[in-house]
């Protein structure tokens, strides 16, 4: 009896008992009030005397092991350490930063901390004994030359590059992998068991066995060989494995869907607003193969009524199931130049909530009442039916708003037309609001015989494909300001103002030209969007532009609405692409929810899990950026290599300390001017103004020069381009 009312009395003290009572059979405190425990000691404290704060019984081995199992997992996960002592202390008292080891390819790294603040640099006989991504408890030891902060690593928590892909190399006895990934800059030893009768120069699949030490280099063995060097395709494998982006449908997910079909059944249609003769339709590019929304909007008065019809995902991906789990694990779909690796497996994503014309699918609308001003006055949201009337692409539209009227089918002409009237009235508000438009030049790689380049060409933005950003933006905001209204947890999508050191640096570059960036130290986009149309004539309006933008923050996702500074919007969140973004199939949970149940509590989703997959999702969707950019690299690495030696022109797209890269006109790759190849002079770096400048001859290089190049080199392995002065 007293046993059990000493343990009584010590969970009364953890505000969490409740929920460790509700989530374990024989619950122990909660890790928040063991943390709450050690730190009021104030000293590292041994697991004999935490057992007596917290009340347990010595003789009582069920929550003794509980105990040491939980303190493990905290120090696991960094937040407990255990000193040589054996005493365990928490890691901000112990001068202790816990984060994400970001390596660079030169060997040298970077502590990113989970607590946020400043990096820590980490020379390179402290990356020695650890991988790019891995986790990591370390100390500030000091201050380098350049005066950053400087770290000596303590602890790795945790491990997280397990397999690489790379080159096969054999000098004599010694077998190793050279990783692709250029932040991997440990070869991998392969001992001669491990070795699957690889052969020199090919690309193999590794999965490390023993990790980097102080002293040793990593050690693995070879699972798999992917081929050669140069086959078709793969540098696409090779992109999705270094950057840990999952290629493969687990066998539990193609198990829960093997009884999915293309056809919607009637059941799944009942109690559905009835759409199937509104005539929605969709419009994307040439290339688009599944289609997340359909759009329609008629004359209301002296306004506007605008449906958008978003795929409903969210009925086919339940929360907790398999196909769930692994789109969490994804995030979002990865686009590279010649395949897609998608969030959804094709049977949904192409199929069942894809709007398809002519088919009937699920969908949830948001409907919109927009008066003759292009402001919102109300919206509502609902779960219907739809059937599209055509799949339209930007190119047929865009003939339409130029005034040819037969380049779509004469059934959808007058609801286009409707679209483009209300674009247009759309488009003037935007303007008034001051939302940043930068015009940016993206590009499209045309593929020959066995997948090579045969050419790069631009992309143009049509105003078809704006009149579609713009439909999608009031859907968000919409999506937004619905949920906020009825205190819904959802990810926002978040896009806060530049940081006072980036305006700094901008209001220096643009004194000396006579120009002024207004709204002193906290900007809004509307002087961004005026400065950007007062340089519209001017010969540096791409200069000025381009540092206008590299001023920007990264938008991410969040629990937390900070509004979106770019687009001048206070609520802002993703809703209408849940087929390829995971933020966007939170949304929609989270209105299906309100509209089933009326209420907030017992959503399935809490701030704390919200905050988990807003990481989460920021983090996917810059690794798919990532890895798309290193495809695109190779192949233009690829595309250049037979044309060493021959001259260019080209425009300086960035000045660094060590040199210029400069963009080719017409063939739009990029490639490097080392500092070294500027002949005759030393050369100063002025971050401010962006230029190198010689110290004798006073010869500068700026931002946007024109310059005549040569190729003198092209690196596939490492993606490096090299350029010469002719």
């Amino acid at each position: 009896m007293s046993r059990k009312k000493n343990n009584n009395k010590a969970t009364a003290k953890d505000p969490f008992a409740q929920r460790e009572a509700e989530n374990y059979p024989n619950p122990i405190a909660s890790r928040e009030f063991i943390l709450q425990c050690i730190t009021q000691v104030n000293k590292p404290i041994k697991i004999n005397e935490l057992v007596k704060i917290l009340g347990l019984d010595n003789e009582d081995k069920s929550p003794l092991t509980a105990l040491r199992n939980r303190l493990r997992a905290m120090e696991r996960d960094g937040q407990l350490i255990c000193n040589r002592r054996g005493s365990y202390g928490v890691p901000a008292k112990m001068d202790l930063i816990k984060g994400r080891v970001v390596a660079h390819k030169e060997g040298f790294g970077f502590l990113i901390p989970d607590e946020g603040g400043g990096d820590l640099f980490l020379p390179e006989r402290q990356m020695n004994s650890v991988m790019h991504d891995d986790r990591v408890l370390a100390r500030i030891v000091g201050v380098d030359e350049r005066g950053r902060k400087e770290g000596a690593l303590v602890e790795v928590l945790q491990r997280n590059t397990h397999e690489l892909v790379g080159r096969y190399f054999q000098q004599r006895d010694v077998a190793f992998v050279e990783p692709n990934n250029q932040r991997l800059s440990q070869n991998v030893i392969i001992p001669k068991e491990y070795r699957q009768k690889a052969q020199e120069g090919q690309i193999v699949l590794v999965k490390i066995i023993e990790h980097p030490t102080k002293h040793y280099p990593p050690i693995g063995r070879v699972i798999k060989v992917l081929g050669e060097h140069m086959a078709a395709g793969m540098e696409t494998n090779m992109a999705l494995i270094d950057h840990g982006i999952p290629h493969h449908w687990p066998q539990s997910l193609l198990e829960e869907i093997k009884d999915l079909n293309p056809n919607v059944s009637s059941q799944a249609k009942k109690g559905r607003v009835d759409l199937r003769h509104t005539p929605l339709v969709t419009i994307d590019g040439d290339d688009s193969r599944d289609f997340d929304d359909a759009v329609c909007c008629q004359p209301d008065g002296k306004g506007w009524k605008l449906w958008v019809a978003i795929a409903d995902v969210a009925t086919y991906v339940n929360q907790n199931s398999e196909l769930d789990k692994e789109a969490q694990q994804r995030g979002t779909s990865v686009y590279f130049p010649n395949r897609v690796e998608p969030m959804l497996p094709e049977i949904l994503s192409n199929g069942l909530c894809s709007l398809n014309p002519h088919v009937d699918r699920l969908c949830l609308v948001c409907e919109v009442n927009i008066n003759h001003h292009g402001n919102v006055r109300d919206c509502t949201f609902y779960e219907a039916v739809m059937r599209s009337f055509a799949r339209l692409t930007y190119k047929q539209v865009a003939k339409v708003m130029d005034g040819h009227d037969n380049a779509v089918n004469s059934n959808v002409l007058s609801p286009i037309k409707n679209l483009i009237a209300l674009y247009r009235l759309l488009a003037k508000r935007r303007q008034k609001r001051g939302a940043i438009d930068f015009a940016t030049t993206e590009t499209h790689i045309i593929f020959g015989k066995d997948q090579k380049i045969e050419n790069i060409v631009p992309v143009v933005r049509n105003e078809a494909y704006r009149l579609i950003e713009e439909l999608m933006l009031v859907a968000n905001v919409c999506a937004a300001n619905w949920l906020l209204a009825r205190k819904m947890p959802t990810l926002f999508r978040v896009h806060e103002p530049p940081t006072p050191e980036k305006l700094d640096n901008l209001r220096k570059f643009l004194h000396p030209l006579g120009l002024r960036l207004y709204g002193d130290d906290q900007p809004q986009a509307k002087h961004y969007a005026a400065l950007i149309d007062k340089i519209q004539d001017r010969s540096d309006s791409r200069l000025i532009q381009t540092l206008l933008l590299r001023s920007m923050q990264m938008a991410v996702y969040s629990p937390d609405n900070q509004g979106h500074f770019g687009l001048a919007f206070d609520n802002y969140v993703h809703f209408t692409s849940p087929i390829r973004r995971y933020p966007d199939l939170l949304a929609h949970r989270a209105i299906k929810y309100y509209l089933k149940n009326q209420k907030v509590d017992g959503f399935g989703h809490n701030h704390a899990q919200l905050l988990e997959l807003g990481e989460q999702c920021s983090h996917t969707e810059r690794r798919a950026d990532e890895a798309s950019r290193d495809v695109v690299s190779w192949l233009k690495c690829e595309y250049m290599q037979d044309k060493v030696g021959q001259s260019f022109t080209g425009v300086v797209v960035a000045v660094t300390s060590f040199g210029l890269f400069v963009e080719l006109e017409g063939l739009f790759v990029e490639g490097l001017v080392h500092v070294t190849a500027l002949k005759n002079d030393y050369y100063h770096f002025d971050p401010i103004q962006h230029r190198l400048t010689g110290e004798h001859t006073g010869q500068s290089y700026h931002l946007f020069d024109t310059l005549k190049v040569k190729v003198s080199k092209v690196n596939l392995d490492e993606r490096k381009i090299d350029f010469t002065l002719v």
